[in-house]
Parts: C-alpha cells; sequence; structure tokens
C-alpha cells in the first residue's frame, strides 16, 4: 500500500513504538522502505547552563541504541534516524525529505497541558502533506 513511511518513535514508550512498527510493516508495500525516527529536543538555554556538556549527544548516542534493538527485536527491516529539535517539526521535515507517502505515529491520552500548547500527533496532523495514521 504504501512506499515509504516514517514511524517516530517516542524512546520512552518503546512498547507504542514497537506496536505502529508492526503496522507499518503491514501496510509496506514490497521494496518499499521504513524509517524509524526519534527527536531529541534541544535543551532551553535557561536549563543548559546547569547541565553537562554532552547531555544531548548522551541522548542522541541512547536513541538510536533503543531504536536498533527494537528494529533487532522486531525483525523488521528499517533506517534509524536521530534528529535533533521540536518533534514535530522535525517528524513533518523527515516525512518531505525522504517523500513518505504515510507517517504512523503514537497518541496519548491527553493531559491538561495538550489543551495550551497541544501534541505532537495533533501537529503532524494538521500540517503533515502525506497521510497521517494515528494510532491510540
Amino acid at each position: 500500500m504504501y512506499k515509504k513511511i516514517i514511524v517516530p518513535v517516542d524512546c520512552g514508550q518503546l512498547d507504542k513504538g514497537e506496536k505502529i512498527l508492526r503496522k507499518a510493516s503491514a501496510l509496506l508495500d514490497a521494496g518499499g522502505e521504513i524509517v524509524m525516527l526519534a527527536v531529541v529536543e534541544d535543551m532551553p538555554g535557561y536549563l543548559a547552563i546547569d547541565l553537562p556538556v554532552d547531555i544531548v549527544e548522551n541522548a542522541i548516542k541512547d536513541a538510536k541504541a533503543k531504536l536498533v534493538e527494537l528494529k533487532e527485536k522486531t525483525g523488521i527491516a528499517a533506517r534509524v534516524e536521530i534528529r535533533n529539535g521540536a518533534p514535530a517539526r522535525e517528524i513533518i521535515a523527515a516525512a518531505q525529505e525522504h517523500g513518505s507517502d504515510l507517517v504512523i505515529i503514537a497518541s496519548h491520552v491527553p493531559d491538561f497541558g495538550n489543551y495550551f500548547i497541544g501534541a505532537t500527533a495533533d501537529r503532524v496532523v494538521r500540517h503533515c502533506k502525506c497521510s497521517v495514521l494515528v494510532d491510540r
């Protein structure tokens, strides 16, 4: 059905990541490609002063290790990509850069904060140029 699928994974919720990775595998055309994506958020300047210099670098290494482990656990062929920045913006940028025709993103039950600032899945759905499947 789809030739290129972006699967953003929250490294704090690998069970949801595994679920959407399996869905992506089921929806992928023969010869298609899955890109598993993790986004490490930037540290605000006022916090960066009090944190170790290599905290973002370590977070990137940790995210890559977790995605590789998830890929090996499931046995699903996928490219692993790590980006740094705002999650929704980076997911949308990855979808455009890769020419993807589907993004499968996990969602959660919204809390009070989501009503003021919005959730990543909401932003991706509103602004992504390709189809988006939200898994609840």
